[in-house]
């Protein structure tokens, strides 16, 4: 996740030792982090946040962001890093960083995490393509550690068997939980003797999974175990996590209870608006950020969301997913009215404060009054 922060908006960074670096597949190397006990309590995190990598690559600045892939519990940070291609800033990384180098790492920071329930019999169902399994493995142990009863279903998916990222760990966490964890692995681009684990993990899989993977439940003669799912993970490209979080949602489970993380920014909803709004044009937008104020910016009507307009206006302000799940451009409506399409991103506490995520607000009102400046 490619991050533009306002300095207002900006983490705290740390400079950390690299403790572990390990090449996992062709294409994914992992990194450990080494906190030294000062900083312990700044990098207290839940499973499925992460943190932002900053280094310098052809006299640029990097900021990426990666989820741990290890849990609160195990006391460590774990990082697994997808190298996007020779010329590219992560195969810099992955061969100008070595054991005992240090490097800028933001303490912890998203919100795709799950509350923990440690008395209750639950089922998770999670879906993860890629490098899309990292924050998922991060839920996986946590879950696995902390609910003793609680049970999880892990689809993956991948171009090949040479692909598939931390397969041994997984392998081994199905062990150590036997009868707990199950995982079911799905190759887009080679040939697997059971054709339905051929293909992408879309919409038209997500029912073939239901109908023939999560049918009957052993625990419950007269349900399914989809019909016992209590919460689900999603994580993956935009075009996947639209399609697979949509397919949940029309089988019946509630958007509150689906939760997803990209990795890249998005410019599509994530679900259909499911109401039109009124065509309001030439929409007065004032924005502050670094403490600087800019007025008189007009935006042509309200058909599109206030963040994706001020971007192609040229106005660099904070974001990263563009679609309501990373919380990068939270900001003050300091005045004005909007209505937003997502915001289970925001608590009730900062709704009441007047905060918005731009990234899926709808004009309202003719003169709008944004504040970038949180921190």
């Amino acid at each position: 996740m490619e991050n533009l922060l306002t300095v207002a908006n900006q983490p705290q960074f740390h400079r950390l030792k690299i403790a572990k670096k390990q090449q996992l597949t062709k294409h994914a190397f992992a990194l450990e982090l080494e906190v030294p006990p000062e900083l312990k309590s700044r990098y207290d995190y839940k499973a499925g946040q992460c943190v932002t990598l900053k280094y310098h690559f052809q006299e640029r600045e990097i900021r990426n962001d990666y989820s741990f892939t290890s849990a609160p519990f195990e006391e460590k940070i774990a990082l697994a890093i997808k190298i996007n291609g020779d010329s590219s800033s992560t195969k810099f990384l992955f061969e100008n960083y070595d054991v005992g180098d240090e490097i800028s790492v933001s303490e912890p920071q998203g919100r795709f995490f799950l509350r923990s329930k440690p008395n209750e019999k639950r089922t998770i169902i999670a879906f993860a393509s890629g490098i899309g399994i990292t924050p998922i493995i991060s839920h996986i142990k946590n879950i696995l550690y902390e609910e003793k009863s609680t049970r999880i279903f892990l689809f993956y998916g991948n171009k090949s068997e040479e692909d598939i990222i931390l397969k041994d760990e997984l392998t081994n966490l199905q062990k150590q939980y036997a009868g707990r964890l199950a995982c079911f692995y799905f190759l887009s681009q080679e040939s697997v003797k059971d054709k339905l684990f051929e293909g992408r993990i879309d919409e038209k899989k997500v029912s073939l999974i239901i109908n023939q993977l999560l049918h009957l439940d052993e625990d419950d003669e007269e349900s399914t175990i989809w019909d016992n799912t209590d919460e689900v993970l999603i994580c993956g490209p935009g075009p996947m996590i639209k399609s697979v979080a949509n397919a949940c949602y029309n089988h019946g489970i509630p958007k509150k209870n689906i939760h997803f993380e990209l990795f890249e920014a998005y410019n599509e909803d994530i679900y259909p608006r499911e109401k039109e709004f009124p065509l309001i044009e030439n929409v007065k937008v004032k924005i502050k950020f670094n403490h600087i104020e800019k007025d008189g910016i007009i935006l042509k009507n309200n058909e599109r969301k206030i963040l994706h307009q001020l971007l192609d206006l040229g106005y660099n302000l904070p974001y990263s997913c563009k679609s309501g799940v990373c919380g990068s451009c939270l900001c003050y409506l300091r005045a004005g009215k909007v209505d937003m399409t997502e915001d289970e991103y925001l608590t009730d506490h900062e709704k009441d404060q007047g905060k918005i995520l731009p990234c899926t607000a709808i004009a309202m009102s003719k003169e709008i009054f944004l504040d970038f400046d949180i921190i």
